[in-house]
């Protein structure tokens, strides 16, 4: 039997029943897998790692350890989330890593998207190792593969170890959640009890923020960023869009223009609105923003915000331009 392959007669999980079935399901079997051996997870904060980690540890308890490396280019508010969630709330055995100083010294004056990406990714790699090896007793890596994860790399998940881990790193996979697709997923946390910011979480891109601080990142504009995205958010939320748009963000270049404060002329960024709606992430359409809310999104991000003056929306559909600018 094909264990990477979905059942035919497998139900979509659309209920709390059907959830928790599956997740007492799936904790006989991890405990059956696992046994009393340790199980290592990156717990990047996204959708399908949490609610891989909140599963294995109802089924394993402080078996499993949680390593959360905050590459200091989170959304605001992500890292602690982590945090209050996992280890205050869930008494996860919880490893929290702030590398903010590491990653952004490393980018320093990195402006080719391609090259931020390969320096994020690498580094993380590193941290990651660097952790696991300080750890004795760990057999297995969980990971959060979902069914897509599986169906775009024909039936083999294209890295068998978190971000390619180093080769003489091998550990037997717990992949819980390999054959739901992302709705089914975020059914299965709300059962688990994770909060629905966390399990409804939209996209976000492994690099984080870095590929929407556009050029080269600095403090000042990553800063910046950080505080206009969570306005964006915010808004969203109390209009309801949270629930309809698939992905918004707002990305910054690195570039200014002149404007106008305290009766003053000084330059700052524009802050680029990006909200899309899709079924695939092939292609995107955009989403109608009341002109009522850009309003209201744009005095608070131009009063709230140090360093941004003006306030854009991303008009462009995909195809012609992609979802994320880098």
């Amino acid at each position: 039997m094909d264990t990477n392959k979905r059942p035919e007669t497998m139900a979509r999980i659309q209920t709390q029943e059907q959830a928790n079935e599956f997740i007492d399901q799936q904790v006989a079997e991890v405990r059956a897998q696992v046994g009393d051996r340790k199980v290592l997870l990156a717990l990047s904060g996204g959708v399908d790692s949490s609610v891989v980690a909140a599963l294995l540890i109802k089924a394993i308890g402080k078996q499993l350890v949680c390593v959360h490396v905050n590459h200091g280019l989170m959304r605001k508010g992500e890292s602690e989330q982590v945090v209050e969630v996992f280890q205050n709330q869930l008494d996860a055995n919880l490893i929290y890593i702030d590398a903010t100083d590491r990653f952004l010294d490393l980018l320093k004056d990195v402006a080719e998207p391609e090259k931020k990406r390969k320096i994020i990714g690498g580094e993380f790699i590193k941290v990651f190792d660097e952790e696991a090896r300080k750890l004795e007793g760990i057999d297995f890596l969980a990971q959060g593969t979902i069914y897509p994860d599986i169906i775009e790399s024909d039936g083999v998940k294209a890295h068998h170890n978190v971000g390619g881990l180093p080769e003489d790193m091998q550990f037997e996979l717990v992949e819980p959640v390999k054959l739901l697709y992302k709705d089914e997923v975020r059914v299965v946390g709300k059962a688990l009890g994770l909060p629905a910011s966390m399990v409804d979480r939209q996209p976000f891109p492994g690099p984080g923020l870095g590929v929407r601080c556009l050029g080269a990142i600095t403090r000042d504009r990553l800063n910046a960023l950080r505080e206009a995205d969570a306005i964006l958010r915010e808004e969203f939320d109390y209009a309801g869009l949270n629930k309809t748009v698939w992905q918004y963000f707002i990305a910054v270049p690195d570039m200014k223009s002149v404007g106008v404060k305290d009766g003053k002329r000084y330059e700052g960024w524009p802050a680029i609105i990006r909200a899309v709606n899709t079924t695939d992430a092939m292609s995107a359409t955009i989403e109608e923003i009341p002109y009522s809310l850009l309003h209201k999104i744009t005095d608070r991000i131009t009063a709230e915000v140090d360093g941004i003056n003006r306030v854009l929306y991303d008009l462009t559909p995909k195809p012609i331009g992609t979802i994320e600018w880098e």
